[in-house]
């Protein structure tokens, strides 16, 4: 090391010399890098952790409903106008006491808008739509439903019961524009099997009507 043998010349000149002020400078400049040095490190690989946590870490959420549990990790990296739209109604206690109302198996779940006596709620303004973002509609994604309009999700989402990838990004146009993943299923795809398969009917206009009412007893952040 040339810090190590700068000090083996200035040990064997103060041997030669004795004690003198420029090997006590020397001295005490030399320590004061290697203390410099370590308290650097040292810092370093405490903030480290931190930064790699917050940098990989995506939000999870639970939904509970009458059919079990279902556990959710978004994906705010790659969704960011998405998963705080969602969060906000999540926070905001929105979605507790709604209904998957629209129940098709072998395509999706979708929920989120409905009481269970089949009134629409009062939606904020709707967001961008991210569906360029790269992600895909594949089994136990979660996405933004939302009308032929673009750029017209609001509050109700869905659950891939399978792969969708006609869902996904084409192009710009409104035919071929895709529908926005912003999470997946980590926990409870068996609850999403179990409410994709539930008996169906017509209610009104409204298709897909699951025959017995699937709560959303509530959705919280964990």
């Amino acid at each position: 090391m040339i810090w190590s043998s700068g000090f083996d010349i200035l040990v064997s000149l103060k041997k030669e010399k004795g004690d003198c002020p420029l090997f006590t400078l020397f001295k005490e400049a030399f320590m004061k890098i290697i203390l410099s040095l370590v308290i650097l490190i040292l810092a370093i690989l405490i903030a480290f952790p931190v930064i790699s946590y917050a940098v990989q870490a995506n939000p999870k959420v639970l939904i509970k409903t009458s059919k079990g549990d279902i556990t959710l990790e978004l994906f705010a990296d790659k969704a960011p106008i998405t998963v705080n739209n969602f969060l906000s109604y999540v926070d905001e206690k929105f979605y507790n006491g709604t209904i998957f109302h629209r129940v098709i198996k072998d395509f999706m779940i979708q929920g989120g808008g409905f009481t269970p006596e089949f009134l629409e709620k009062a939606t904020k303004p709707p967001i961008k739509n991210e569906a360029t973002n790269g992600l895909k509609n594949l089994r136990g994604t979660i996405a933004m439903a939302r009308t032929a309009e673009i750029d017209s999700a609001t509050c109700q989402f869905f659950i891939n019961h399978v792969d969708n990838l006609r869902l996904d990004q084409k192009d710009n146009t409104p035919e071929h524009f895709g529908y926005a993943v912003f999470g997946k299923v980590i926990s409870g795809m068996d609850v999403v099997d179990a409410i994709a398969s539930v008996p169906t009917m017509t209610k009104g206009i409204n298709q897909d009507v699951p025959r017995e009412t699937i709560t959303i007893i509530s959705i919280s952040r964990i």
